[in-house]
Formats: C-alpha cells, structure tokens, sequence
C-alpha cells in the first residue's frame, strides 16, 4: 500500500513503524473474513481494511472526525487479522499508533471520558478493585443487571500456596483483577508447578501489566507500569528465575510486548527485552515438563474457549486442548474458535451491545458440545463469559489442580 506521510506525522515516534505496516499491506481483504466487527456490521470500516485505510488517512494529513475514532474504538484488538493476514501485517501496532494520533485529535464526549477515567482509576488497582467488588456482592441485588453480570457469580477461595522452596523457580505476575474475581487460579498452578519441583515466586511490587491504561488512551501511563513491573522482577531475575509465568493471557501477551514497546527507551529497552524473552504463558511451562508425574487421570467433559491474547496474540492456540486432553479430560468440539468473545479487556464496559453479541454466540459455539463447565486462559474472557449466568465457565488450570491426587 503506498502511503505519504504528512509533515506532522513524520514526526511521530513511530512514524517509520507505522509507514512500514501501512506499506505491509496489499489490501487483499482476506482479514475481513476473520473480523468478528465486520462480520457483525457488514461495514468495510469496521474491519481490519477498512480501520488501515482510516489510520492511513490520518497519517497522511486528512481530517480525523469522531467517526474515524469510532470505527478504531470497535476493533476488539484480538488480533484475528493477523493470524489471517497473508502478508504478515502488524495490525495491532498499528492500530495502538492511530488510536493515539486519533485520540489526540479528537475530545471525547463527557461521559465516555468518565468511564475510561473511572476504569483507569480501579481496575489496575488490585485492593481498591477488590473493595469494590465485595461491595458490588453485598449489594448485588440493587444494582442494575449490566453491573450484577461483572461480578462472580462464584468465588472459590484461593487454596493454600506451597511453602517448599524448590531449587527451580519462576516468577508470577499477580494480576490486578483476578485476585478478587478468581482468587483460586494463581494458587491453584502454584499447587500444581510445585507437584513438578518448580516454586513460584509472587512479587508483590509487581502490578497491572499495563495494558488497561495502554488501550484506555494513556499509553504513556501504560508503559510506566510496565517500567515498574521490570524493576520489581529484575532482582528475581538476576537470581536466576527462569521464566516470568502469566496464568492470564491477556496480560501475556502485553509483557511480551514490552521489549519492543520499550525498544526506544535507553534505561529500559534491553532490561524490557529480557523480560519479554522470559514471559511465559503457563501452558509454555507445562507442555515442556513430564507430567505424568502428577497421577491424573481425569475424564470430565469440557468446552475449551481459546482466548485470542492466547491463539492470535501468543500464537499458543491448540497448546492448552493438547495438554487437557492428554491428560484424561473429554473436550468437545467448539465452532468457530478462532473468534472473540466479546471481553477483549475493557471491551464489554466501552461497546456493551457489540460485547454481548459476540458473547452469545460465542456461548452458543461453546455449549453445542454439551460440557460439564467451560475453562480458559483469560481472567477477562472467564468473568464475561460466566456473566451470561449459562454454563460455569474457570480457568484451566483450576480443573486440573482440582484432579490432583
């Protein structure tokens, strides 16, 4: 795609990276196929193509409206593009680079600036979060439905952790939001890593990845956690952690863009590239270790939903079913699981109509095979999905700690 950039533009951080991605793209419009927006809308600028074309405009020094912001706010991010794309397109890069140009450009309406501020403001901070969401399960009854399906509909308190310390061992991010909606999951891989002689190591410097204030319009606020999530884990690094384990997806995926997010940042772009080298999703840990050491044998029927962080932004699809199913468990099959699911982060509060779409018919796909309970590998994805009130949906890793004997 032939593309000039505008004066101003040329200026921008990332101008050469973004001319290069626009450059990329031959505009085959095979992504199209695969947008889970386009197939919803049926508007050519609610698809990948037609988003690069905006951001194209806008780079090139045309007027940016609030309608070139609204098509951009309806990408999901998940990434499906990409694993479509012929021609290897950075879509996502591209993407967060004309959010930001366009997000410049043009005020938002009172009320969405609110709630991006107020999301800003709570979900990254883990105790004010979880204050909030005791509050929401005390007064749950009173409040409005679209509030009651954001909070669990089932708590399962977090298990001992080991206390064994181990001579292999790995860092764990904690996460913001998944100590007070699922408490259970970290402590329930670190049950299971303990099993298999690896100890885990939970920083409690470390916080929010990052990735709630980079896609709500403070990129530079997202990159300073990630500042401080590199200097929290640098010790444990130097004393030979061997990987930095994320039992969410999502947040895996942002860490291990840090090294090219940081790349211009002389204090931190080769401590940024360690640490991404070193992320891991837990199924990465798990896949390489001989788990039959851990005696289960499980046959409990399960619906798999692949979060896109892990298939499209991971490139880790098919990794969790093959280990599920290597270990015992029934998983059926799930149509059209390439798509979203309509959590997508902060998706569901910022494009609710849209979310609750795509969570249906993802639902739909999932419960066509008739499981027992439904797992992921994204705390986003499993509190959106069980919101719905259907089949229970966990994280993975909680069925097979629960078949430990």
């Amino acid at each position: 795609m032939q593309t000039t950039l505008s004066e101003r533009a040329s200026h921008l951080p990332r101008a050469a990276e973004a001319e290069s991605i626009l450059r990329t793209c031959v505009h085959c419009g095979f992504c199209n196929a695969t947008c889970p927006t386009y197939q919803l809308l049926g508007d050519e600028l609610d698809g990948p193509r037609g988003r690069i074309y905006l951001i194209k405009q806008v780079l090139e020094g045309n007027d940016v409206t609030q309608k070139t912001q609204q098509h951009l706010d309806r990408c999901l991010s998940c990434r499906n593009c990409e694993t479509t794309c012929p021609s290897g397109v950075d879509y996502h890069n591209l993407l967060d680079i004309g959010r930001a140009v366009v997000d410049a450009a043009v005020p938002r309406p009172l009320g969405q600036r609110l709630l991006r501020e107020g999301l800003r403001q709570t979900v990254p901070h883990p105790e004010l979060f979880k204050s909030l969401v005791n509050s929401g399960q005390v007064f749950r009854a009173l409040l409005p439905g679209t509030l009651q399906s954001k909070l669990p509909r089932n708590v399962y308190p977090a298990k001992p952790r080991p206390t064994t310390r181990r001579e292999r061992q790995v860092l764990m991010l904690e996460g913001c939001v998944q100590p007070s909606l699922s408490p259970n999951t970290n402590a329930a891989a670190a049950r299971v890593l303990d099993r298999l002689g690896i100890s885990v190591i939970a920083s409690r410097e470390a916080g929010c990845c990052g990735a709630v204030d980079y896609h709500l319009d403070a990129q530079a606020a997202g990159l300073d956690r990630a500042r401080r999530n590199i200097d929290a884990w640098w010790p444990g690094i130097e004393k030979g952690a061997e990987a930095i384990v994320q039992t969410a997806s999502g947040c895996g995926a942002f860490i291990k863009d840090y090294g090219h997010l940081l790349a211009s940042d002389p204090a931190y772009a080769d401590k940024a590239k360690k640490v991404s080298a070193l992320a891991r999703d837990l199924v990465e840990v798990l896949r390489d270790e001989p788990l039959e050491k851990l005696g289960i044998h499980a046959s409990q029927r399960l619906a798999f939903h692949c979060p896109c962080t892990l298939q499209h932004g991971q490139k880790l699809g098919g990794e969790v079913e093959a280990l599920l199913t290597g270990l015992g468990f029934n998983l059926t099959s799930v149509p059209d699981g390439h798509l979203c699911c309509g959590s997508a982060g902060t998706y569901s509060l910022t494009q609710p109509e849209l979310s609750r779409q795509l969570r249906d018919n993802k639902l739909n796909a999932l419960e066509s095979g008739h499981p027992e309970v439904i797992v992921t590998a994204n705390i986003g994805c499993q509190s959106h999905l069980d919101g719905a009130g259907r089949t229970p949906v966990r994280h993975w890793i909680e069925l097979v700690e629960a078949a430990l004997p």
